[in-house]
């Protein structure tokens, strides 16, 4: 599975999902469980994979090759 979401991007995913896990502990009764809807973007921010950006065709991953050749290193 090639990765697909950057690290800008998963970084706002991780921390967007803990904020929203931490909802769990804050909201009362029933309304707790929409904090678990912060697993998706945690999981998808630490695997580095969404699969919505598939059909997208997103994908804010940079390889080597979009650097400019001043940008890595030469071998």
């Amino acid at each position: 599975m090639k990765r697909n979401v950057g690290t800008v991007d998963r970084t706002i995913r991780i921390i967007a999902g803990l904020v929203l896990l931490s909802l769990v502990f804050i909201l009362d009764r029933n309304a707790r469980w929409w904090g678990l809807v912060g697993v998706l973007p945690l999981a998808t921010g630490v695997v580095g994979w969404c699969a919505l950006y598939i059909p997208l065709g997103i994908d804010t991953c940079h390889s080597r090759d979009d650097m400019p050749s001043a940008a890595h290193p030469s071998t």
